[in-house]
């Protein structure tokens, strides 16, 4: 338990001095520390873990702590209206007010008489996500110290340095995701959700522009709407199931899961809104707007991930109540293949790993509505790859846009000249999102045979379709890299070492869980699998998930095999004799005039633009949710 606790108050004493320190130097060195710190602490907390197939429940009986989460409310629900006061946003302002008076009268008059034995906790599932928040979410704060350095030189002079305030919300987000994951307390949980949703909302809106606070304003309005979802199932657990204890909660879903439909149903629409399902998937896309650490913290490791997390956790009761179940696997059904078709559409390298983003948690939600064991296996291996692939994605196209001036892939040409290893980078976390032997394919593989599994017609529809859409945006992103024409200076000496790590981190972290994927299979998800369900789920055999992890060694080791060490003589640009200016690859054409050669993607605006999908998108999904939440209100009911 201690190291339980460690993990939790650490960060919030680093956000706490990361306030005041004004230095550069200093700065980084408290980063960088406190970083190393935490990614150790988590190391050893996953490796104890091990050690054990059954969850490790703390007994803690502290009333200060329920008068903390009760505080931590009141403070999110202060801050948030007065911000809404200040930008004139009564919705904002109406809904922070609802959220804290339901959990005013909740701790006032309900949850006192309902004790939680043993509120801290943690499972196999718990230990794949403290991997995750540890040492992903801690390379990223590290990321982000050259990055806000370089950041901060493009802003107007005179301009504020609010990087103080940055980092503290980095590391109290770290806090808050460690609170939610290792509380069995409903309370604490919801605590934890609510500071995630406050810092999100401050990140987003770092810049102060008027478009980075409408963002933020759609960011906590749509998670609010969760927030107050979440209060409600609480308060039907206090009421009808006399618990505030997950673990006893998931029991007693399991035994009697007519009584806990709408709990449930209110848990998973909580989940929906944090995972930026359609329809709340524009708070994810309006959160590109914050510098790059916020994005890469916000897709991976955090925010989205506590709403997916929630969401299996969920997974054995979900697989017994139609409803809730229902609702994610069409709603998870419908965005992964709306969001992927999006994602063709666009040439902003952030929005389409934002669309990416969106689609694989789509996956992941209908892998937690479907519930089998095969299911939850998929499920939690598209969290671990997503995680890592995506940080990776981000920090590069990051680290990209302060060198080449833009992140536009269609200004990505000659980047293997321009960035040779950064392009190399990149490249590796595309192919770990949609090619095979890489892990997220493999997870996507088990997905398949979840689906087929359950039976469910639909789901792999959505699937089949859905993946040639991400096979198209990806494969045309990878193209543009690997175009190689021209000479070009080599622009990435300039980049910081703290932008390096953290990317060779994760590059090293993809190595290591492809090849250690049937280790990570046999110690972290089929224990978890085998307490939940009882059983054990074999999606993929361990001889093929080994031969695919070597497989993905040799493919890395052929990425980076020559880098640096290249002999080959580098020649002007041939244009058939033809040629006008060989630097600029222009031409004289048939009719004696200028082309120049250029090779464009083709992203099909008239056909998948966002105005015509999106649309279908967020009303399908918003009537089907609004639906059967209300059908899951009348059979607590009675009435149904």
């Amino acid at each position: 338990m201690t190291m339980l606790g460690f993990l939790i108050v650490f960060p919030l004493i680093i956000a706490a001095i990361l306030l005041v320190v004004r230095n550069n130097a200093a700065r980084s060195v408290v980063v960088v520390a406190a970083s190393l710190i935490i990614g150790l602490a988590s190391i050893w907390l996953v490796a104890v873990g091990l050690n054990g197939a059954s969850p490790m429940y703390f007994e803690l009986s502290s009333p200060l702590i329920d008068g903390i989460c009760t505080a931590v409310g009141v403070v999110v629900a202060v801050t948030v209206v007065c911000f809404g006061v200040k930008y004139k946003n009564p919705l904002a302002v109406v809904l922070a007010l609802i959220q804290v008076a339901l959990s005013l009268v909740f701790e006032m008059g309900f949850a006192h008489g309902i004790h939680v034995e043993t509120p801290l906790y943690y499972d196999q599932l718990t230990l794949l996500m403290v991997f995750i928040i540890g040492i992903i979410g801690s390379a990223i704060c590290v990321y982000a110290l050259g990055y806000m350095e370089d950041f901060q030189a493009h802003e107007p002079e005179g301009s504020p340095d609010r990087r103080p305030t940055f980092f503290a919300l980095m590391f109290v987000f770290l806090s808050a995701m460690f609170v939610i994951v290792f509380s069995d307390h409903l309370v604490w949980l919801f605590t934890g959700w609510e500071v995630t949703t406050l810092c999100s909302f401050l990140l987003i809106a770092y810049t102060r522009t008027e478009e980075a606070i409408r963002n933020a304003f759609r960011q906590i309005v749509m998670n609010l709407l969760g927030g107050i979802s979440f209060a409600i199932g609480l308060f039907v657990c206090a009421l009808s199931l006399n618990t505030l204890s997950l673990t006893e909660f998931l029991v007693i879903g399991q035994l009697a899961p007519h009584i806990a439909v709408l709990a449930v149903t209110a848990f998973a629409f909580a989940g929906v809104t944090k995972a930026a399902q359609m329809p709340f998937h524009t708070w994810l896309l309006g959160a590109m707007v914050a510098p790059t650490p916020t994005s890469a913290l916000l897709h991976s490791s955090t925010m989205v991930k506590a709403g997916v997390f929630l969401l299996v956790k969920l997974a054995p009761v979900l697989a017994l109540c139609p409803i809730p179940g229902g609702m994610l696997t069409f709603v998870g059904g419908v965005t992964f293949l709306v969001c992927s078709c999006l994602a063709i559409t666009q040439s902003n390298a952030k929005r389409v790993l934002a669309y990416s983003t969106i689609a694989n948690l789509g996956l992941i939600t209908a892998c937690a509505g479907v519930g089998t064991p095969e299911a939850v296996w998929a499920a939690a291996f598209l969290i671990l790859f997503h995680a890592i692939a995506k940080s990776l994605l981000f920090l590069c196209v990051g680290t990209a846009e302060h060198h080449i001036g833009s992140r536009d892939i269609e200004d990505m040409d000659l980047l293997f000249d321009r960035m040779p290893s950064l392009a190399r980078f990149m490249m590796l976390g595309i192919m770990t999102m949609f090619i095979a032997p890489f892990g997220m394919l493999m997870a996507k593989w088990a997905t398949l045979e979840a689906f087929t599994t359950a039976g469910d017609v639909l789901l792999i529809i959505l699937l089949a379709f859905g993946s040639a859409a991400t096979f198209m945006f990806w494969a045309k992103w990878m193209g543009k890299l690997a175009g190689i024409a021209g000479q070009s200076r080599n622009v990435e000496l300039t980049v910081h070492t703290s932008e390096w790590i953290p990317i060779m981190l994760m590059a090293v972290l993809i190595g290591l869980g492809c090849v250690g994927l049937p280790l990570i299979s046999i110690n972290l998800v089929e224990p978890y699998l085998y307490y939940v369900y009882g059983e054990l789920a074999f999606p993929i055999g361990f001889d093929n998930l080994l031969i695919a992890g070597i497989a993905a060694i040799v493919m890395i080791v052929v990425i980076f095999a020559g880098l640096g060490h290249s002999t080959a003589r580098k020649v002007d640009v041939y244009l058939a004799g033809i040629s006008v200016d060989n630097n600029n690859r222009t031409f004289k054409n048939s009719m004696s005039g200028v082309t120049q050669a250029t090779a464009r993607n083709w992203y099909m605006k008239d056909w998948l633009g966002e105005q015509r999908l999106d649309l279908f998108g967020t009303v399908a999904c918003g009537v089907f949710i609004a639906a059967l939440y209300v059908v899951a209100a009348l059979s607590a009911a009675g009435l149904f």
